[in-house]
């Protein structure tokens, strides 16, 4: 008797494969966003000089101070812009002692929860309107190059930076993020300098050790800019540093920038360390920043050339405030961290400048 074989099934996999996921949406491929958005050749040259500039101080070529200076997040276009006027005729009457980057964070870590940045969410409502997102901050970055000003920013999302690194003239690498292998092979492959933070608990080796990977090349999966899935080989980043912004208590005096020097000598990197005046160096209290900031000033000043670099969270004006549904936002004030206003802003800046001046004058 003849017997007949089970019909062939499609098998079914709903038991076992995204439990989880509520919904896919497509996403935009950065070669598509390029192609809407491109790049000025002025702003292919703003990146081109301001990248170079930056890996001149990276490697002792030239003693200015890398300053990365702007709002903590970013969350409305026209006030960024605003800012960005401001800080372009400052950056250009301190350009001889200061390397003036706009910080354009679009992306922001949370330890809980919380709004997670212009690209994620940028209309701050809960849409989650990604490609939107991701269209407006491109707009925003060509907006503020054709300023003039070259900006920097943090790589979270490791697809995100298809869609603007090429705009980007330094990028940081967060606490939170520092001690991740797939963020220390992104910025081996990066184009840009990039800072990488210690961690959350103060602990400078993790960046250290982020320096040297990120040095090494490697070969990891990624996204095209034709949106396709692909193994990126990398040569590795010469042009990285540490960024300390402090942990369980702060880490910018004297005495922690030697520490931390004498943990990159140890590891053969250079000694050379970014203050981030910020988040644990000022104890979260976004008004200590001008206090942090005229102690690394003294330091530059009495002949520390170590210190190649700090970073102020600044907005137009002072402090933070809450997101809340139905309430309009006060204009120029942060999201997220607090902030100092810009008009603080601007004599720390001149302090910054004075201290390289009075460091030049001991050579």
């Amino acid at each position: 008797m003849k017997t007949h074989a089970t019909p062939p099934t499609t098998q079914d996999t709903t038991r076992i494969d995204d439990l989880r996921i509520g919904a896919v949406r497509p996403l935009i491929t950065p070669a598509l966003l390029q192609e809407w958005q491109p790049a000025t050749d002025a702003a292919q040259a703003l990146v081109q000089h301001s990248r170079a500039a930056i890996s001149r101080v990276l490697h002792g070529q030239d003693d200015r101070l890398v300053v990365v200076v702007g709002p903590c997040s970013i969350h409305h276009h026209d006030q960024a812009i605003d800012y960005a006027r401001s800080l372009k005729t400052q950056a250009d009457a301190l350009q001889d002692d200061l390397l003036v980057v706009m910080r354009v964070y679009f992306e922001k870590p949370r330890t809980t929860v919380g709004w997670k940045g212009y690209i994620n969410d940028p209309h701050l409502d809960g849409s989650f309107a990604i490609n939107e997102g991701l269209e407006m901050a491109r707009a925003l970055l060509l907006d503020i190059l054709a300023l003039g000003v070259p900006v920097g920013t943090e790589f979270l999302d490791l697809l995100s930076p298809q869609f603007i690194s090429d705009l980007v003239s330094w990028g940081a690498i967060g606490a939170r993020t520092t001690e991740s292998q797939s963020h220390r092979q992104l910025a081996s492959g990066l184009s840009c300098p990039v800072g990488f933070k210690n961690g959350t608990d103060g602990g400078v080796k993790v960046a250290s050790d982020a320096i040297q990977a990120a040095q090494a090349s490697h070969a990891f999966m990624g996204m095209t800019k034709m949106g396709q899935a692909a193994i990126f080989e990398t040569r590795g980043n010469q042009d990285c540093h540490v960024i300390l912004r402090g942990g369980a208590q702060p880490n910018y005096s004297a005495a922690d920038v030697s520490a931390a020097c004498a943990l990159l000598q140890r590891a053969g990197l250079r000694e050379q360390i970014m203050v981030d005046v910020s988040h644990a160096n000022s104890s979260k209290q976004h008004g200590r920043q001008i206090e942090v900031a005229a102690n690394v000033a003294a330091q530059v000043a009495a002949g520390d050339r170590r210190i190649m670099g700090v970073m102020i969270e600044s907005h137009l004006n002072e402090g933070r405030q809450d997101i809340v549904p139905g309430q309009a936002l006060k204009a120029g004030v942060s999201v997220t961290d607090a902030c100092i206003a810009f008009e603080q802003t601007v004599p720390v800046l001149q302090g910054l400048a004075a201290a390289v001046r009075a460091r030049r004058a001991l050579r």
